[in-house]
């Protein structure tokens, strides 16, 4: 059962410093630092933020540096990190406080009545008292007395020694400390999320202006068609196929121009910029190769900067101190405490009044309950530290992962570009066939569709080249820091 309660104590993240009892409650919680593929995905913690202005009538200019700082200034996730980073200050103060003295000012005033007898002052008594006076109390006393009594005291209590409470302070700061870096994974998670939405926008961005160009071409091919169908030199089908080109061509401009406006709508969505604001992104999509790097100079790298490894880390040195804790409750207590004032009572006058005591308090038998403790408190470390190695071999994994990635990404870039000059040089000596009179329009239009198909690719090679790139950084634990230096901006 004791091994129970711990256990729900620790998954709800409550570390309990205990001296004689528990007597701080101090919160932790863990925050996923791990990227989501899809990031409008109602789990995501990091889709969503804090609009701080209404839309105007302005086109806002948007590079990538101002959406970054943007996201990092508004995103909802972030926040609620950082306010957790804050609540686990203010219960560390409150930890700190069990270090200090306790000073209290307290004064009353008020009238009371006694009943003598009910105090314990039987007749016996109140003739004993009377002979003090000669032999007879005096005028108007009875077993019924009233008196007035001011007083003001000065109260002192500080615990001098306890263990748990010494242990109790070395977990409230891996706590900080691991909240800290749990922030700082949460920054990362917004730098590449708004990162990815920004390149997803560019990348739509580049459809549409690959589509704008084709419509133009189209609509060339189509006139000429018409002309040369009017002057009686070229069939009715050819002028057909032109038409169906073009409008084709039309309905994918259509398409990827709303792509582009949902893309952007996400991309606000994600900085904190009002949905119905008109904006306009001046970067380019951005292709950069990055220097070689080894598998374990990655892995080496990730080690030394990866917030979610460092958080985790923490937390051990946190687990740790709370096995202390339980451990330490065997140790004596040692505490002092006491208060000085002054009493005015009506018709006595005023006396000063004060007590001072220390207390040493040692736990003589709860061996089975403290065992108890200690037993789960160490089971909950085992674990964690289980979870640690685990993430040593995650990031070996991620790191890998992501440079095979990149280098795939780098090798599909190439084979896409050449691609699109080859199906340019297709198209172009087509086209000088079919203005020749050599050929109908039929190969022509195959060949639009080629390129057509072919500049779809690149766009789409170069942006998964880029994510390729952003997700290698994050893998690192650099992103934050150097997301300019992957994508080569």
């Amino acid at each position: 059962m004791f091994v129970n309660r711990l256990q729900q104590k620790i998954s709800r993240r409550r570390l309990v410093f205990v001296a004689a009892a528990l007597v701080v409650a101090f919160g932790r919680a863990t925050i996923s630092a791990q990227a989501t593929n899809n990031p409008s995905s109602a789990s995501n913690p990091y889709f969503g933020s804090v609009t701080l202005k209404p839309a105007t009538d302005d086109v806002l200019k948007l590079p990538l540096d101002e959406a970054v700082r943007r996201g990092l200034e508004n995103n909802l996730g972030l926040k609620e990190a950082e306010a957790q980073e804050k609540y686990i200050l203010g219960e560390k103060q409150e930890a700190l406080q069990q270090f200090l003295p306790t000073i209290t000012l307290s004064g009353d005033t008020g009238i009371y009545q006694h009943n003598l007898a009910a105090l314990g002052f039987g007749p016996s008594a109140i003739a004993a008292i009377g002979k003090l006076f000669g032999g007879s109390l005096p005028p108007g006393f009875s077993e019924i007395t009233r008196d007035t009594l001011t007083e003001g005291q000065i109260g002192y209590k500080q615990t001098l020694f306890s263990g748990p409470v010494i242990a109790g302070w070395a977990a409230a700061g891996a706590a900080e400390r691991s909240y800290h870096f749990a922030k700082m994974s949460a920054r990362g998670e917004v730098v590449q999320q708004v990162a990815t939405a920004y390149l997803h926008a560019l990348a739509a961005g580049s459809e549409v202006d690959n589509a704008k160009a084709l419509e133009q071409a189209d609509q060339v091919l189509f006139n000429q068609a018409h002309e040369s169908h009017a002057a009686g030199v070229a069939s009715n089908l050819d002028e057909l196929r032109a038409r169906v080109q073009l409008q084709s061509q039309q309905q994918e401009l259509i398409a990827a121009q709303n792509d582009l406006e949902k893309y952007l709508i996400l991309l606000k969505r994600e900085i904190g910029i009002a949905p119905g604001q008109r904006i306009e992104l001046t970067d380019t999509l951005p292709y950069s190769e990055l220097a070689a790097e080894t598998p374990e100079e990655a892995r080496t790298t990730a080690y030394k900067n990866r917030q979610d490894y460092q958080n985790l880390q923490n937390q051990i040195v946190e687990l740790k101190a709370i096995h202390n804790v339980y451990r330490s409750q065997r140790l004596p207590k040692l505490s002092v405490e006491g208060f000085w004032g002054v009493q005015n009572v009506t018709g006595v006058g005023a006396h000063d009044v004060f007590a001072a005591q220390g207390t040493i308090s040692v736990p003589l038998f709860r061996e089975a309950k403290l065992r108890g403790d200690v037993q789960a408190a160490q089971a909950q470390l085992d674990a964690t530290n289980a979870q640690l190695e685990d993430l040593r071999g995650h990031i070996d994994q991620q790191v890998r992962s992501a440079l095979l990635d990149v280098d795939a990404a780098t090798k599909q870039v190439e084979v896409a570009r050449s691609n699109v000059e080859l199906a340019t040089r297709a198209l172009s000596d087509e086209t000088d066939r079919v203005n020749a009179g050599v050929d109908d329009n039929l190969p022509l239009v195959t060949a639009q569709a080629t390129l057509a198909a072919a500049q779809t690719n690149l766009v789409e090679s170069l942006y998964q080249f880029n994510l390729a790139k952003l997700a290698l950084a994050r893998a690192s634990g650099v992103i934050e820091q150097q997301y300019r230096v992957y994508l080569g901006r």
